[in-house]
């Protein structure tokens, strides 16, 4: 018994059974029938001698051994999947497959960055993943996808990330909040309000944190809510006001249905990165959107948020002190 006569497609049903911890789930997700998941499995533990999952009542867990084997087959089925883009790479820019990864605040723009380059290579094909920030850096760690687009540029020494554009961040309220009409509010009378903020992690919580400690301010957190347009429904809805980026509110202020508040020392100006795994070897392709995103990114960002303009009121506005 030796796993060196171990199959590829052995080693492809043991990840996709481990990572869905369901023979079922993973018959379905690899298009294959469940005895057939079943036989392939029972054939890899012969070659490793060791059993691989275990049952408790309906549970399917991994065992020690299986663990053991997941981190290695891991590791061999992404080393093949970068041959595979590496070779279509050898190919020309024409075909080839690139894994984006956004935070969920890049999703409002990331479609016109993927339109532009999609016209000059209508072949390529994109995979797009969107999570928040510490969800992306995970998946950018585990070398699950080529290229990253954050605000805040990931740390650590296996990181790599070059800045493209830049990130305004605003305070905003509801249309008839009675700091709208107000102009140069003062940190400290903004701080007193209640504050609706994203989840602990994402890189828009970390940029008000980071405005406000060095104010030696605290907020008043109301409400954590994991999704912009959440807390932007509940910022129209009177709830509070929220610490939001600039780029995902072009709608709402244009309709008048949210005002950026006239804040003193905003807004908050931060960039957008894309960011990869400081050693990856890009395909081509992933070579080229990266190029793109550097060389069009601030023009495509500047066209669709008119960051200069960050107040929207139309009303006479007055001093707002403590």
């Amino acid at each position: 018994m030796t796993l060196q006569r171990a199959s590829l497609r052995q080693l492809r049903v043991f990840e996709s059974a481990a990572a869905l911890r369901s023979f079922s789930r993973a018959a379905e997700h690899l298009h294959m029938t469940q005895p057939g998941v079943s036989m392939h499995i029972r054939e890899l533990e012969h070659h490793v001698g060791l059993p691989l999952f275990e049952r408790v009542g309906r549970r399917l867990f991994v065992t020690e051994a299986g663990e053991e084997l997941l981190v290695r087959a891991r590791e061999i089925l992404r080393a093949l999947k970068d041959a595979d883009e590496i070779f279509d790479g050898f190919k020309g820019l024409r075909r080839g497959r690139i894994h984006l990864a956004v935070v969920s605040t890049a999703k409002y723009f990331a479609p016109r960055l993927l339109a532009g380059f999609r016209a000059l290579h209508p072949d390529a094909e994109i995979r797009l993943a969107v999570n928040n920030r510490t969800e992306v850096i995970e998946q950018l760690a585990a070398n699950e996808v080529d290229l990253a687009i954050m605000g805040r540029a990931p740390e650590g020494r296996g990181m790599s990330a070059e800045p493209f554009a830049e990130h305004p961040h605003v305070i905003i309220a509801a249309a008839d909040h009675p700091l709208a009409s107000h102009r140069a509010i003062e940190e400290r009378v903004i701080a007193r309000e209640v504050f609706l903020v994203r989840e602990r992690g994402s890189g828009t919580r970390l940029a008000m944190q980071a405005f406000f400690d060095e104010r030696g301010l605290r907020l008043r957190i109301g409400m954590e809510m994991a999704s912009n347009e959440t807390i932007k429904q509940a910022v129209m809805a009177g709830m509070g006001v929220s610490f939001i980026s600039r780029h995902t509110i072009d709608l709402e202020i244009s309709t008048g249905r949210l005002v950026a508040l006239d804040v003193v020392g905003m807004p908050v100006m931060r960039h957008w990165h894309v960011a990869q795994l400081a050693d990856k070897r890009l395909s081509p392709l992933a070579q080229a959107f990266r190029q793109y995103v550097l060389d069009q990114g601030p023009r495509l960002l500047s066209a669709g948020a008119p960051v200069a303009k960050v107040a929207a009121t139309r009303l006479p506005r007055k001093r707002a002190r403590a």
